[in-house]
């Protein structure tokens, strides 16, 4: 075994550990888009939401830190916003809802037994094989906003942010504060994401399955071994919390899980991106089809959950009894 061999497996090796650890944390910390839309909508908290936001920062931060080092001299490549962005990311946040969760609550579902949630991935599959991927042309690398602007003050930015965040996450632990709170978790999430993206290039679970959906080959294998840790991790800290479920659900749970997914494989095909790749990739990039695609996606969840709120108050209220069953609970 060559040099160059031995370390191409040792970083394939150290980013399946960090695909273990972003399981783990997914699932610890229920970071679900879905969960942090309902928290929104319902209890007028934003906690979850700019959680999910720090995991973004965390990687935006790392990969310009990556580029002053000259780590990583390519942005990751973004796509054209067009109408088949807002097409996509409508059937993305429907997808989600009908699901229960978004690409990252499914995973912290499965973590915790409720194996319904595996019908999740085979829908986005089948969604992504019945939809032709590369709708939107792909932007040039360097057409990034934030790989074009000066690498200094926004280095600044980052390391006071990052400074504030371990300093805030030391008093709690010397709190004995909730280690696994959404904040931790998505730091968590972000840390592992730009480790593995470092370690071994892009990578988000969703792709791999919509490369699979349309015979892309190359580097598949090792990608969807990374899927693997990712959900061994979210099943390690579903066991070590104590929260595997022991009983097998109804039918029309696999089926509401494969319909969530088959529409989520839709709209990633239209934007084209999942959720995972669309927060941790495109946001901190600054790609505006991935914040457009994200902000429809928010949007699409919070009209769902509001409609199904409209549907659970009985009207009149002397024929509560006949009043419509209520909607799914939009948990994440």
């Amino acid at each position: 075994m060559n040099g160059a061999t031995a370390w191409t497996l040792a970083a394939w090796a150290a980013a399946g550990g960090c695909a273990v650890l972003m399981g783990f944390a997914i699932q610890r910390g229920a970071t679900c888009v879905v969960a942090a839309v309902d928290e929104w909508s319902t209890q007028r908290r934003t906690t979850r939401l700019r959680a999910l936001v720090e995991a973004a920062l965390w990687v935006g931060g790392g990969l310009i830190a990556a580029r002053a080092l000259g780590a990583l001299p390519h942005a990751p490549g973004g796509h054209a916003l067009g109408a088949w962005t807002v097409a996509g990311a409508a059937l993305l946040g429907a997808g989600a809802w009908i699901n229960r969760a978004c690409v990252f609550g499914a995973i912290a579902r499965l973590g915790t037994g409720e194996w319904a949630y595996l019908a999740t991935p085979f829908g986005f599959y089948a969604g992504c094989l019945g939809l032709p991927r590369m709708l939107a042309a792909p932007l040039p690398a360097e057409a990034s906003p934030v790989w074009r602007a000066p690498a200094a003050p926004l280095l600044a930015a980052f390391a006071l942010f990052a400074a504030w965040r371990l300093f805030s996450g030391l008093r709690a632990w010397r709190r004995r504060a909730m280690l696994w709170t959404p904040h931790a978790a998505t730091t968590a999430i972000g840390l592992a994401f730009l480790a593995m993206l470092l370690l071994v290039g892009a990578w988000a679970y969703t792709d791999a399955l919509a490369e699979l959906a349309q015979g892309m080959s190359m580097g598949l294998a090792a990608r969807l071994g990374l899927f693997a840790c990712l959900l061994a991790g979210a099943l390690l800290g579903g066991w070590h919390a104590g929260r595997w479920s022991r009983t097998l659900p109804p039918a029309g749970a696999w089926v509401r899980c494969f319909a969530g997914g088959l529409l989520m494989g839709w709209g990633s095909g239209l934007i084209p991106g999942g959720n995972d790749g669309l927060i941790l990739v495109g946001l901190p990039l600054g790609w505006p089809y991935a914040w457009v695609a994200f902000a429809v996606m928010v949007a699409t969840v919070a009209l769902a959950i509001r409609l199904s709120a409209v549907r659970r108050c009985p009207v009149p209220a002397a024929s509560a009894e006949t009043a419509s069953p209520a909607a799914p609970p939009a948990a994440g």
